[in-house]
């Protein structure tokens, strides 16, 4: 696909940190106009005028809960009152919760699921009839490799992503010839500030190495600029060999070996045992 990225504005949802910030320095020095969405105002507006200041494009900043209701509607006016026209979205903001279903907090995991599943359901619902008169833009949805195969402990997070993943899969499918491009990008392990405010063990998701923000950037954007993008895109050979392993398994190989890997006490037992040997 041959993008003209100075044609574009972006609307980029969790732009404030993390793959989001990664995303938004890209596609600016690429010189991208961005709509810049995220719950912390006090990050995101400093951010904004940096790569205004840097890029020389224009980025509008919205401060904005994404587990409101209306998220598409409200969102949608926000942008018209701007004065702006959106050309291509990434949904990209999401959170995770650790812990076991039956001690997670209902609240936040319905707060999870608004904006790891309804938020991108109702802003590509919402922009979707522009950017296909338009014809030139792309949708770019953040999955994880969690959407192959079940996690433990956060059970809610890698049904979410299994969501995003096939709504992006069907979306791909649908949008072929329009002008129009939808993928999902699905990262593992990544730098981030995801794991903050988890829950107690979530360290255990960054006890090995990891892909950088700017890695899985790389990653979505050379799978953007390819002739022909498919509907997925895995971020790292490791994360990509690990979802080809999990497919040769049952699913109930599956759910037992991630309960393995997602449990806090027995590496906290395996590093007590290689202290005392």
């Amino acid at each position: 696909m041959t993008v003209d990225y100075r044609s574009q504005t972006v609307l980029l949802t969790g732009a404030s940190s993390g793959i989001g910030a990664a995303l938004a320095t890209a596609l600016a020095a690429r010189g991208s106009n961005l709509v810049l969405v995220a719950r912390r105002a006090e990050r995101l507006a400093p951010m904004a005028d940096e790569l205004r200041r840097t890029h020389k494009v224009r980025v509008e900043a919205i401060a904005f809960d994404l587990a409101h209701p209306d998220v598409g509607n409200e969102l949608r006016k926000a942008v018209a009152d701007r004065g702006v026209e959106v050309t291509s979205l990434i949904n990209n903001a999401g959170f995770g919760t650790f812990a076991r279903f039956v001690d997670a907090d209902p609240g936040r995991l319905a707060a999870e699921i608004a904006v790891d599943v309804m938020a991108p359901v109702q802003l590509t619902a919402a922009f979707m009839p522009h950017m296909l008169s338009a014809a030139n833009g792309f949708i770019i949805n953040v999955a994880s490799v969690s959407a192959y195969f079940p996690s433990p402990r956060m059970a809610v997070y890698s049904a979410a992503k299994a969501f995003v993943l096939s709504f992006s899969e069907s979306l791909w499918t649908e949008l072929r010839g329009t002008g129009l491009t939808a993928f999902a990008v699905c990262p593992g392990a990544t730098d981030t500030e995801f794991t903050t405010g988890m829950g107690t063990g979530a360290g255990v998701l960054t006890s090995g190495r990891m892909r950088t923000p700017e890695d899985v950037v790389v990653t979505a954007l050379a799978h953007l600029e390819r002739r022909n993008p498919g509907p997925t895109v895995i971020d790292g050979r490791t994360n990509q060999l690990g979802v080809i392993a999990s497919r040769l398994m049952s699913r109930r190989r599956n759910a037992m070996t991630m309960d393995r890997v997602f449990d806090p006490d027995r590496r906290a037992q395996r590093r007590k045992s290689k202290v005392t040997r």
